[in-house]
């Protein structure tokens, strides 16, 4: 393998999770070219984008102000370069983007390339397998590439596409998992893990953030999950010595908090680790709402049309309690209770507890 080609791989390929993308490789193959200016700009494919939506990475000798005013005032809107029609994979001289002799070509070669210190240029693109196209740039002032230069950019070819399809398929991975993250904090939910002991080995962002601020459990000094209530750490210890000596029982719901409503589920964990750090026995996910039951009642009360009373009730029973919990809860008696359960039913659709539950947690206050 060429020495030249050797030293460029490795930020090719390491350049997916630079910031600025391949920022390294860019500055390498801007030296080994001796260019004034090499780029890497991803366009949209011709499919009915916006054409002007694109990613401009570069390094070397940025266009001068002036360059790029007549860029954007009258020159860029009418760009000659036949980026979508190269071939992929072939590197081609500037003579063979632009028609020397053509009065358009011409305005756009002599008013904005040369001012801008290219008047010699190679332009290579590449197609990743899902269709992405991105064009590798370089230019030079004063003295023509050489064969030897056009040899090096097309030997890049095979590590280019490799390093695009995986920046391809990060980026998609981030968006999908950005999009995840963005539901799981809309909805509120947190993750522990917790060993045959109760005590904490890991947990993510929103399950500290929510235990913080509830002040309803805590890690202990020995690392224990601590409930303040001395029944709900009870509770807890009991699920999770259960679970750990049954991996096939039925997981467990805790009601930590009901105004602001905080509750928590302990399921057996299936996660398996490697030597260095052992598994966790349970997972427990922990839910908080942060509206107050006010605010959910008249939420309620608009999604479904429902009056204040029936509101607070279609909450109270959303949250597990009986109708008998609920009126007590309420200050109702269990006729009235059930009165109201039944206009509840009859306005939300629901045919009993069971369905209100899922209606109401699966409505858009899920992500209020």
């Amino acid at each position: 393998m060429d020495a030249h080609l050797a030293e460029l791989i490795p930020p090719l390929i390491e350049g997916i999770v630079e910031d600025p993308l391949w920022s390294a490789f860019l500055a390498r193959l801007r030296q080994r070219l001796c260019a004034d200016y090499v780029s890497i700009v991803f366009r949209p494919l011709p499919d009915g984008s916006p054409r002007d939506r694109l990613i401009h990475l570069y390094a070397g000798q940025a266009w001068p102000d002036e360059v790029n005013r007549v860029f954007r005032e009258s020159l860029g809107g009418n760009d000659p370069m036949p980026y979508h029609d190269l071939v992929a994979d072939r590197v081609y001289a500037l003579n063979e983007l632009l028609r020397f002799g053509d009065p358009e070509h011409d305005r756009y070669r002599l008013q904005l390339l040369a001012p801008g210190g290219m008047r010699f240029m190679r332009m290579m693109r590449i197609e990743e397998s899902g269709g992405v196209s991105a064009w590798l740039t370089a230019a030079r002032a004063t003295h023509e590439f050489t064969e030897a230069d056009d040899a090096l950019i097309a030997a890049l070819v095979p590590f280019w596409r490799a390093a695009l399809t995986s920046y391809v398929a990060l980026e998609r991975e981030r968006v999908t998992a950005s999009v995840a993250e963005e539901a799981i904090r809309r909805l509120n939910f947190g993750w522990l893990t917790l060993d045959a002991a109760g005590r904490v080995l890991d947990g993510d962002a929103h399950a500290t953030a929510m235990l913080a601020a509830s002040d309803m459990l805590r890690k202990g000094r020995d690392g224990r999950l601590v409930a303040r209530d001395p029944a709900i750490a009870r509770e807890i210890g009991e699920a999770v010595q259960a679970l750990a000596r049954d991996p096939q029982a039925r997981p467990r719901a805790v009601v930590l908090s009901r105004d602001p409503w905080l509750d928590m589920l302990l399921v057996p964990s299936s996660i398996r680790t490697g030597n260095t750090r052992p598994a966790p026995t349970v997972v427990a996910y922990v839910h908080a709402d942060d509206w107050s039951s006010a605010d959910r009642c008249d939420q309620l009360g608009e999604l479904f049309d429902l009056i204040p009373s029936e509101a607070r009730l279609a909450l109270a029973l959303s949250r597990g309690m009986s109708i008998a919990e609920a009126a007590g809860e309420l200050g109702l008696t269990v006729e009235s209770a059930r009165t109201y359960s039944k206009r509840i039913y009859a306005k939300t659709g629901a045919r009993g507890q069971a369905d209100l539950v899922r209606f109401i947690h699966r409505s858009v206050l899920a992500i209020a």
